[in-house]
Protein backbone atom coordinates (compact mmCIF):
# COMPACT_ATOMS: atom_id res chain seq x y z
CA UNK A 1 0.00 0.00 0.00
CA UNK A 2 1.23 3.44 -0.86
CA UNK A 3 2.20 5.50 2.13
CA UNK A 4 2.26 2.51 4.48
CA UNK A 5 5.05 2.63 7.05
CA UNK A 6 7.72 -0.06 6.75
CA UNK A 7 8.19 -0.30 10.50
CA UNK A 8 5.62 0.53 13.16
CA UNK A 9 6.84 1.70 16.54
CA UNK A 10 5.14 0.52 19.70
CA UNK A 11 5.50 3.97 21.25
CA UNK A 12 2.65 5.20 19.06
CA UNK A 13 0.85 1.92 18.54
CA UNK A 14 1.11 -0.38 21.53
CA UNK A 15 1.00 -0.50 25.27
CA UNK A 16 3.21 -3.09 27.04
CA UNK A 17 1.54 -6.47 27.33
CA UNK A 18 2.49 -10.13 27.54
CA UNK A 19 3.45 -12.24 24.56
CA UNK A 20 3.95 -15.89 23.87
CA UNK A 21 6.94 -17.20 25.93
CA UNK A 22 8.76 -18.54 22.87
CA UNK A 23 9.04 -14.96 21.54
CA UNK A 24 10.33 -13.37 24.74
CA UNK A 25 13.83 -12.00 24.95
CA UNK A 26 15.32 -10.63 28.14
CA UNK A 27 17.40 -8.02 26.32
CA UNK A 28 17.02 -6.09 23.11
CA UNK A 29 16.76 -8.45 20.16
CA UNK A 30 14.89 -9.41 17.03
CA UNK A 31 12.91 -12.53 16.28
CA UNK A 32 10.78 -13.16 13.24
CA UNK A 33 10.82 -9.48 12.29
CA UNK A 34 9.64 -8.45 15.77
CA UNK A 35 11.96 -6.27 17.82
CA UNK A 36 11.82 -6.78 21.59
CA UNK A 37 13.33 -4.89 24.49
CA UNK A 38 13.09 -6.25 28.04
CA UNK A 39 10.47 -8.76 26.88
CA UNK A 40 8.21 -6.10 25.35
CA UNK A 41 7.48 -5.74 21.65
CA UNK A 42 8.80 -2.32 20.64
CA UNK A 43 8.54 -2.27 16.84
CA UNK A 44 8.06 -4.46 13.79
CA UNK A 45 7.11 -4.45 10.14
CA UNK A 46 3.41 -4.65 9.35
CA UNK A 47 3.89 -8.13 7.86
CA UNK A 48 5.57 -9.34 11.06
CA UNK A 49 2.77 -7.91 13.20
CA UNK A 50 0.15 -9.63 11.04
CA UNK A 51 2.06 -12.91 11.30
CA UNK A 52 2.16 -12.49 15.09
CA UNK A 53 -1.64 -12.24 15.05
CA UNK A 54 -2.12 -15.52 13.18
CA UNK A 55 -2.56 -18.69 15.27
CA UNK A 56 -0.92 -21.98 14.38
CA UNK A 57 -1.37 -25.53 15.62
CA UNK A 58 0.69 -24.75 18.74
CA UNK A 59 0.47 -20.94 19.08
CA UNK A 60 -2.24 -18.43 19.89
CA UNK A 61 -1.62 -14.67 20.34
CA UNK A 62 -2.16 -12.98 23.69
CA UNK A 63 -5.62 -11.45 24.11
CA UNK A 64 -4.10 -8.03 24.84
CA UNK A 65 -2.14 -8.17 21.57
CA UNK A 66 -5.21 -9.16 19.56
CA UNK A 67 -7.22 -6.23 20.87
CA UNK A 68 -4.40 -3.70 20.56
CA UNK A 69 -3.39 -4.73 17.05
CA UNK A 70 -6.92 -5.00 15.64
CA UNK A 71 -7.69 -1.57 17.11
CA UNK A 72 -4.58 0.31 16.01
CA UNK A 73 -3.82 -1.46 12.73
CA UNK A 74 -6.80 0.25 11.07
CA UNK A 75 -4.67 3.40 11.00
CA UNK A 76 -2.40 1.67 8.47
CA UNK A 77 -4.53 -0.99 6.78
CA UNK A 78 -8.29 -1.33 6.35
CA UNK A 79 -9.97 -4.19 8.27
CA UNK A 80 -11.12 -5.99 5.11
CA UNK A 81 -7.58 -6.03 3.73
CA UNK A 82 -6.17 -7.17 7.08
CA UNK A 83 -8.63 -10.07 7.27
CA UNK A 84 -7.87 -10.95 3.64
CA UNK A 85 -4.15 -11.13 4.42
CA UNK A 86 -4.76 -13.14 7.59
CA UNK A 87 -6.88 -15.66 5.69
CA UNK A 88 -4.37 -15.86 2.82
CA UNK A 89 -1.50 -16.57 5.23
CA UNK A 90 -3.58 -19.21 7.05
CA UNK A 91 -4.44 -20.93 3.76
CA UNK A 92 -0.79 -20.91 2.74
CA UNK A 93 0.68 -22.00 6.09
CA UNK A 94 -1.90 -24.67 6.86
CA UNK A 95 -2.06 -25.88 3.22
CA UNK A 96 -5.81 -25.41 3.05
CA UNK A 97 -5.64 -25.45 -0.77
CA UNK A 98 -4.34 -29.02 -0.86
CA UNK A 99 -6.73 -31.53 -2.49
CA UNK A 100 -6.37 -33.76 0.58
CA UNK A 101 -6.27 -31.90 3.90
CA UNK A 102 -4.21 -33.02 6.86
CA UNK A 103 -7.21 -33.51 9.17
CA UNK A 104 -5.18 -34.07 12.32
CA UNK A 105 -3.32 -30.81 11.71
CA UNK A 106 -6.48 -28.84 10.87
CA UNK A 107 -8.24 -30.09 14.02
CA UNK A 108 -5.46 -28.47 16.06
CA UNK A 109 -5.55 -25.26 14.01
CA UNK A 110 -9.33 -24.97 13.52
CA UNK A 111 -10.37 -24.08 17.09
CA UNK A 112 -7.67 -21.40 17.24
CA UNK A 113 -8.61 -19.58 14.03
CA UNK A 114 -12.28 -19.82 15.04
CA UNK A 115 -11.43 -18.26 18.40
CA UNK A 116 -9.56 -15.41 16.70
CA UNK A 117 -12.47 -14.72 14.34
CA UNK A 118 -14.90 -14.88 17.25
CA UNK A 119 -12.88 -12.36 19.26
CA UNK A 120 -12.70 -10.07 16.24
CA UNK A 121 -16.46 -10.18 15.62
CA UNK A 122 -17.28 -9.67 19.30
CA UNK A 123 -14.87 -6.78 19.88
CA UNK A 124 -15.16 -4.94 16.55
CA UNK A 125 -18.53 -5.97 15.08
CA UNK A 126 -18.75 -2.79 12.97
CA UNK A 127 -15.90 -4.18 10.83
CA UNK A 128 -18.27 -6.92 9.65
CA UNK A 129 -20.91 -4.61 8.23
CA UNK A 130 -19.05 -5.04 4.94
CA UNK A 131 -20.12 -8.05 2.88
CA UNK A 132 -16.53 -8.84 1.91
CA UNK A 133 -15.62 -9.27 5.58
CA UNK A 134 -18.36 -11.88 5.95
CA UNK A 135 -17.12 -13.45 2.70
CA UNK A 136 -13.59 -13.92 4.07
CA UNK A 137 -14.99 -15.32 7.31
CA UNK A 138 -17.22 -17.86 5.53
CA UNK A 139 -14.46 -18.87 3.13
CA UNK A 140 -12.14 -19.72 6.02
CA UNK A 141 -14.81 -21.82 7.77
CA UNK A 142 -15.67 -23.66 4.54
CA UNK A 143 -12.04 -24.64 4.11
CA UNK A 144 -11.65 -26.19 7.58
CA UNK A 145 -15.21 -27.52 8.04
CA UNK A 146 -14.61 -30.79 6.07
CA UNK A 147 -12.23 -31.82 8.86
CA UNK A 148 -14.82 -31.43 11.62
CA UNK A 149 -18.60 -31.02 11.33
CA UNK A 150 -18.62 -29.03 14.58
CA UNK A 151 -17.05 -26.10 12.71
CA UNK A 152 -20.32 -25.55 10.79
CA UNK A 153 -22.21 -25.20 14.05
CA UNK A 154 -19.56 -22.83 15.39
CA UNK A 155 -19.84 -20.68 12.25
CA UNK A 156 -23.62 -20.45 12.59
CA UNK A 157 -23.30 -19.45 16.24
CA UNK A 158 -20.69 -16.85 15.34
CA UNK A 159 -22.85 -15.34 12.58
CA UNK A 160 -25.98 -15.32 14.74
CA UNK A 161 -24.16 -13.57 17.57
CA UNK A 162 -22.68 -11.07 15.09
CA UNK A 163 -26.07 -10.30 13.53
CA UNK A 164 -27.60 -9.81 16.95
CA UNK A 165 -24.77 -7.50 17.99
CA UNK A 166 -25.06 -5.43 14.81
CA UNK A 167 -28.84 -5.22 15.22
CA UNK A 168 -28.44 -4.01 18.80
CA UNK A 169 -25.89 -1.39 17.74
CA UNK A 170 -28.09 -0.27 14.87
CA UNK A 171 -31.08 0.02 17.19
CA UNK A 172 -28.95 2.03 19.60
CA UNK A 173 -27.87 4.39 16.84
CA UNK A 174 -31.48 4.91 15.77
CA UNK A 175 -32.42 5.58 19.39
CA UNK A 176 -29.71 8.21 19.68
CA UNK A 177 -31.02 9.98 16.57
CA UNK A 178 -34.58 9.95 17.92
CA UNK A 179 -33.47 11.18 21.33
CA UNK A 180 -31.37 13.94 19.76
CA UNK A 181 -34.43 15.14 17.87
CA UNK A 182 -36.60 14.95 20.98
CA UNK A 183 -33.98 16.84 23.02
CA UNK A 184 -33.84 19.59 20.41
CA UNK A 185 -37.63 19.93 20.57
CA UNK A 186 -37.52 20.01 24.38
CA UNK A 187 -34.87 22.73 24.35
CA UNK A 188 -37.06 24.88 22.15
CA UNK A 189 -40.00 24.26 24.48
CA UNK A 190 -37.84 24.95 27.51
CA UNK A 191 -36.81 28.33 26.13
CA UNK A 192 -40.36 29.31 25.30
CA UNK A 193 -42.08 27.84 28.36
CA UNK A 194 -39.52 27.34 31.13
CA UNK A 195 -41.89 27.24 34.17
CA UNK A 196 -44.04 24.36 32.85
CA UNK A 197 -41.01 22.28 31.82
CA UNK A 198 -39.34 22.80 35.19
CA UNK A 199 -42.50 21.64 36.98
CA UNK A 200 -42.61 18.58 34.70
CA UNK A 201 -39.06 17.56 35.66
CA UNK A 202 -39.75 18.02 39.36
CA UNK A 203 -42.89 15.91 39.07
CA UNK A 204 -40.87 13.05 37.55
CA UNK A 205 -38.13 13.14 40.19
CA UNK A 206 -37.91 15.60 43.05
CA UNK A 207 -34.64 14.20 44.47
CA UNK A 208 -31.54 15.70 42.77
CA UNK A 209 -29.33 12.72 43.70
CA UNK A 210 -31.70 10.18 42.17
CA UNK A 211 -32.16 12.34 39.07
CA UNK A 212 -28.38 12.60 38.59
CA UNK A 213 -28.06 8.85 39.05
CA UNK A 214 -30.68 8.12 36.41
CA UNK A 215 -29.13 10.57 33.96
CA UNK A 216 -25.80 8.77 34.44
CA UNK A 217 -27.46 5.44 33.59
CA UNK A 218 -28.87 6.97 30.40
CA UNK A 219 -25.47 8.43 29.46
CA UNK A 220 -23.66 5.12 29.99
CA UNK A 221 -26.26 3.21 27.98
CA UNK A 222 -25.73 5.58 25.07
CA UNK A 223 -21.94 5.40 25.41
CA UNK A 224 -22.04 1.60 25.33
CA UNK A 225 -22.93 1.77 21.63
CA UNK A 226 -19.65 3.54 20.79
CA UNK A 227 -16.97 1.09 19.68
CA UNK A 228 -13.29 1.60 20.58
CA UNK A 229 -12.43 1.93 16.89
CA UNK A 230 -14.64 5.04 16.69
CA UNK A 231 -12.46 6.79 19.26
CA UNK A 232 -9.35 5.96 17.22
CA UNK A 233 -10.90 7.19 13.97
CA UNK A 234 -12.00 10.40 15.68
CA UNK A 235 -8.35 11.42 16.06
CA UNK A 236 -7.32 10.61 12.50
CA UNK A 237 -7.39 13.25 9.78
CA UNK A 238 -6.17 13.24 6.21
CA UNK A 239 -3.25 15.50 5.46
CA UNK A 240 -4.78 18.23 3.26
CA UNK A 241 -1.57 18.34 1.20
CA UNK A 242 -1.34 14.59 0.77
CA UNK A 243 -4.56 12.57 0.48
CA UNK A 244 -2.80 9.27 1.24
CA UNK A 245 -1.15 10.40 4.46
CA UNK A 246 -2.81 10.45 7.88
CA UNK A 247 -1.90 12.71 10.75
CA UNK A 248 -3.02 12.93 14.38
Amino acid sequence: QEGMPQTLSSTSMFTPCGFSPHLHTSKEGEQGGLIFQDGNLTSASLDALIQHLIPTTDYYPEKAYIFTFLLSSRLFIEPHELLSRVCHKCIEQQRLDDPVLDKARIRKFGPKILQLLTEWTETFPYDFQEERMIGHLKDMIHRIAPCDEAYWKKMNQLLQALNQKLATLSHGQEGIVKISTAVSDKLVAFKTKPPSIQREILSVCSDPYTLAQQLTHVELERLSHIGPEEFVQAFVHKDPLDGTKVWF
